[in-house]
């Protein structure tokens, strides 16, 4: 991409504190306290002022989901909200979408370097920002306002709130087109302007910013209640700072970092120093396009610090891209949770250990003026997988923090935008939000929750049925968990999901943009040889009967009580939806841990009876037999777990040998391996595997076949969406077969080794 002149200025890539104080005018006085008042607070007033603090963003966000119209607010908890000191480092943030909040920092860092001479920093004074090279968001339908806060004078703090809009502009509805060539196709990114100045909105900033979206009142609206989220948090803080005095608060937001940075240090000392390494993939840069692109990480810990280097990712190309933003939310979103779950979210200080190497100009780093209206669900999301994959791999290799295991969970976000005429004969655009119900990922000692959410937004919800209905023109057929659709494994991936609606009491066909990865290769890997969760599946199906079948008393229960032309939905679709079509959208689930061989077969049961399960999936995958009672039977589920192994040695070229048995010394690497002596082994049958370090995998029997074998997870030909090959992967122990590493990936998948030091 060429370099457009001016566009340096929008870099929002972090100076280091001192640097940037050295940076701000003058003028502006920022308030600070010396090392001395956060070493002599007292335990019970740090404790106190903190729960305050946590209390006063809890309460931003309760007034942005009460103020707000949008069903992507106040049903599917769709944003989030910081409170950050005068620097703009994050002490505070919300329990929402981790994506957001994880750089709104970067915008009050751009508005500090660009904006504090011209038009002012000054007390009453709000900005708005959707512009993703500056921060406060990953593509342009996240819109923050943020707003300085000033006590006696001085620049004391900020205050954040951001969400996505479902509208706010472009050539599609939804302002992100598959066939987005560049920046200049979506949305126009705005960056901070000030929209509130003295504590008066401003009407032709609103008006400019209402003015571009298909949806003004429901913008505008919710423009109100950021506004309103900042105008509570800075009045709650402000009677805080008089009972306290802003010297002690100011101590304790330090101190919130520092302890959080501490922490997460001390934690990293636990845990071996080495490189893990995860590939992951984007499928089709655009409409009509066939292609693979590759993101490829390097995470190295040593000591106390993690960088993550992201060179050898494809160029961006377009419009599956995302700035520097995008890459770092990537990894704050899996690190919280993963590394920093028992840690205050004061992410300010998180943020100081670790580093990010990566290319401008790559898929994860784009340069202006590319395309980055996927940004979020598509290379940030697959960033955060890839970091949840590298920790889980670290974490593992550790008795006393493989309770903190995780596959990824859900993959990525099903985006399915909708517009047109709703039932009171206004313009609407909606996102089928049903999507937020993704599987968790397993665990080392425990199942994926069903349906549990997004990784990347803990507070994240589907919303009501009624609801979708409610505020869009659509007939719910129904909303259900999908069976089978888990990551296989010694522990199960969490289920996803299914919807299938209809347009209903509109006059006009819908248009339809269809955005998600994970349709032939796999998004929601598995861990220790448990499989990935289902592809996704995505359909039109035109012409259907389904209204015939309403008419004649008959609610369809599944796709094959729908008849009509069914149209696979590529991976990047802008299409229309016809008053007959039906719309059927199969989101991801989480990934599996460990050999489902070796699951207990009463879980088995257990998973059939709740339909969790099927039958033939039992059987052909988990080896378990069944009886007429749904019982287990011991006998035949040991002859055909006999037989899906001896399946496995012919056709990885497995030749009969005697195993020395079970290993109970050295440290463990997963449930599958340990290593003594720098010798990896096999835990189950004490098979040597190669030197810890060395490519062994890739010298291990292997099995490569085609997606579908898997299991019925897998929907469809990859070639359906895909130039590329694609195989199902499994990686053996070449003497007792268990599966030590399953994938379907492009078959020229790097199997690149972990250097992990003992």
């Amino acid at each position: 991409m060429s370099w457009i002149p001016g566009s340096e200025v929008y870099d929002s890539r972090p100076l280091d504190p001192e640097t940037l104080r050295a940076a701000v005018p003058g003028t502006l006085r920022l308030h600070t306290v010396g090392q001395a008042a956060i070493d002599d607070l007292d335990p019970l007033t740090y404790e106190v002022v903190r729960h305050r603090l946590w209390s006063i963003t809890d309460e931003m966000g309760e007034t942005l989901k009460r103020m707000s119209g949008s069903v992507v607010v106040t049903e599917a908890n769709d944003f989030d909200f910081a409170l950050c000191d005068e620097l703009g480092q994050e002490v505070q943030i919300g329990l929402y979408n981790t994506f957001l909040s994880a750089s709104l920092d970067l915008a009050v860092y751009w508005t500090l370097q660009h904006r504090a001479d011209n038009p002012g920093i000054s007390e009453g004074d709000m900005f708005l920002c959707n512009d993703p090279w500056v921060g406060g968001g990953l593509h342009q339908n996240d819109a923050t306002v943020f707003a300085p806060m000033f006590f006696d004078g001085q620049l004391f703090g900020w205050t954040s709130a951001v969400a996505h809009e479902l509208d706010v502009g472009g050539v599609a509805p939804g302002s992100w087109t598959p066939r987005a060539q560049d920046v200049f196709w979506e949305s126009l990114p705005t960056p901070p302007i000030k929209v509130v100045r003295d504590g008066v909105l401003q009407r032709d900033v609103e008006d400019m910013w209402t003015r571009r979206s298909r949806m003004p009142r429901l913008v505008a609206l919710d423009l109100r209640a950021k506004v309103g989220a900042n105008v509570t948090g800075q009045t709650r803080l402000r009677r805080l700072l008089e009972t306290y005095g802003p010297d002690t608060v100011k101590a304790v937001m330090k101190r919130m970092m520092d302890d959080a940075e501490q922490r997460l240090r001390a934690k990293l000392r636990d845990l071996p120093d080495g490189t893990w390494h995860a590939t992951g993939y984007q499928e089709h840069s655009g409409m009509d396009d066939r292609g693979v692109y590759k993101i490829a990480l390097a995470m190295t810990k040593t000591g106390d610090r993690l960088t993550f280097d992201f060179r050898g990712t494809a160029e961006q190309t377009g419009m599956i891209n995302c700035p520097y933003s995008g890459v770092r939310a990537g990894i704050m979103s899996s690190l919280l949770p993963v590394l920093a779950g028992d840690i205050p979210w004061a992410a300010g200080g998180l943020m100081r250990c670790f580093d990010i190497v990566v290319d401008e100009g790559s898929m994860i780093n784009a340069s202006f003026p590319a395309a980055v209206g996927k940004g979020p669900v598509g290379p940030a999301w697959a960033v955060g997988n890839l970091v949840n994959e590298c920790l889980a791999k670290m974490l593992d290799s550790r008795p006393q923090s493989r309770a903190a295991v995780q596959s990824v969970c859900g993959g990525t976000f099903d985006m399915v935008a909708l517009a047109g005429i709703d039932q009171r004969q206004y313009p609407f655009v909606s996102l089928v939000m049903d999507t937020m119900a993704g599987g968790y990922g397993a665990g080392v000692d425990r199942d994926g929750v069903d349906t549990g959410g997004m990784f990347v937004i803990p507070m994240g919800r589907a919303p009501d049925a009624e609801m979708t209905e409610f505020t869009s023109p659509v007939l719910l057929l129904w909303r259900r968990e999908e069976i089978d659709s888990g990551g296989p494994g010694q522990q199960r991936g969490g289920v996803s999901g299914s919807v299938c609606l209809i347009p209903h009491d509109t006059p006009v066909p819908m248009g339809a943009v269809f955005s998600g990865t994970g349709k032939a290769a796999t998004q929601n890997a598995g861990l220790a040889g448990g499989y990935p969760g289902n592809t996704q599946l995505d359909l039109v199906i035109r012409g259907s009967d389904a209204r015939d079948l309403l008419a004649a008393g008959q609610v369809p229960r599944n796709l094959d009580d729908i008849h009509g032309q069914r149209d696979v939905m590529a991976s990047e679709v802008e299409t229309g939806i016809g008053l007959q079509d039906a719309v059927f959208v199969h989101w991801q689930s989480g990934g599996g841990y460990g050999d489902p061989v070796r699951r207990d077969p009463a879980e088995v049961a257990h998973d059939v009876r709740e339909a969790k399960v099927s039958p033939q999936a039992a059987a052909s995958i988990y080896g378990v037999v069944l009886d007429g009672g749904g019982e287990v039977d011991e006998a035949a589920t040991t002859g055909r777990r006999a037989d899906l192994l001896a399946q496995r040695r012919a056709a990885s070229g497995i030749s009969p040998r005697d195993v020395p048995g079970s290993v109970d010394g050295g440290e463990a690497l997963d449930v599958n391996v340990a290593v003594s002596a720098g010798q990896v082994l096999c835990r189950h049958c004490g098979t040597g595997l190669g030197r810890l370090g060395e490519p062994f995998l890739a010298e291990l029997p292997r099995i490569e076949a085609s997606p579908g074998t898997a299991g019925p997870h897998v929907w469809a030909d990859p070639s359906t969406y895909v130039d590329v090959p694609v195989v199902f992967r499994q990686v053996l122990c070449p003497g007792c077969a268990t599966a030590l590493l399953s994938q379907v990936v492009p078959s020229d998948h790097p199997l690149v080794a972990d250097h992990i030091q003992p």
